[in-house]
């Protein structure tokens, strides 16, 4: 059985998300990242980027996010693209997309509108405009396709969904009277029964929630630097 290391923030979530959408059988495993268990070594040995979420599949492990949906999809044949090499290269291209702008750009935009010391007023600049370019573009995409691939729901739009959740914290209250369409997926994605199990998965634990010094140090370490 599938061991899945679990947090409820947007990147786990785009996992749960899939599990519960194809009834995959799994063990959950809660990693608090804000207690540092993350840092543990054995879940190091799992992901050694002592990030959440990490998989176990009997003897192989997997790392990162899109790669746990790239690999449970390959396995389970579901919530794929019609096979061509046309879908598969607009597939990953989304994919990489998510991995390497959407979410970065919004961890930062967060961090530092939210939790950075000062200044930062240059930084949080720099990530805002970003993050808030990466969400037009997926936007601008949706004006014309239902879904991030087309026609068909998939691993792609799981990837949005996961951080398409937490839009307003990352740019503001604002931010759905901009993004129309990213609310559309949004709003669609969240009535699905197996999202709603997704989102309920976080009642089964106790994870810390405060934001105090022990969870400052244990998340952003580079700011010992400054002290």
């Amino acid at each position: 059985m599938i061991k899945f290391f679990y947090h409820p923030s947007p990147n786990p979530l785009k996992v749960a998300l899939y599990l519960e959408e194809t009834g995959e059988p799994y063990e959950l495993v809660p990693v608090d990242t804000r207690k540092g268990e993350q840092h543990a070594e054995a879940f190091k040995a799992i992901n050694p980027n002592a990030k959440t979420p990490a998989m176990l599949d009997g003897d192989t492990r997997v790392f990162d996010s899109n790669a746990m949906l790239l690999y449970l999809a390959e396995k389970t044949g579901k919530f794929l693209p019609a096979d061509t090499p046309a879908n598969k290269a607009e597939m990953l291209s989304w994919l990489m997309f998510v991995a390497t702008g959407i979410g970065p750009y919004c961890g930062q935009a967060v961090h530092f509108k939210h939790f950075a010391p000062e200044p930062k007023e240059y930084a949080v600049n720099r990530y805002d405009f970003e993050a808030w370019r990466h969400w037009h573009i997926v936007n601008d995409h949706l004006a014309t396709h239902p879904y991030m691939m087309g026609a068909d729901y998939t691993i792609v739009d799981m990837s949005v969904w996961g951080w398409a959740r937490v839009v307003p914290f990352v740019l503001g209250a604002d931010a759905w009277d901009k993004l129309p369409n990213v609310k559309r997926l949004l709003d669609e994605v969240n009535a699905r029964p197996a999202a709603q199990r997704a989102e309920a998965l976080k009642t089964q634990f106790t994870f810390k929630t405060e934001m105090d010094e022990d969870a400052r140090r244990i998340l952003f370490p580079a700011n010992e630097r400054l002290n």
